[in-house]
């Protein structure tokens, strides 16, 4: 009975549990931007590309 009355009031492992859940929204809230900003992102490398690909190929025509 003793233990469980010390148990309960240890609050060690209180601050790891606060860290696991602030870094798992921090996760979270990197995979959505990545996930809003990488079509953008993808379709300005594409145009980029297709530019510098134009301007070679009729510098060497």
């Amino acid at each position: 009975m003793n233990f469980l009355k010390k148990f309960s009031r240890d609050d060690a492992g209180a601050v790891t549990v606060d860290w696991v859940v602030l870094t798992a929204v921090m996760v979270v809230m990197g995979v959505g931007v990545i996930a809003i900003f990488a079509p953008g992102a993808n379709s300005s490398a594409n145009e980029v590309s297709a530019a510098i690909t134009d301007s070679v190929s009729s510098l060497l025509n």
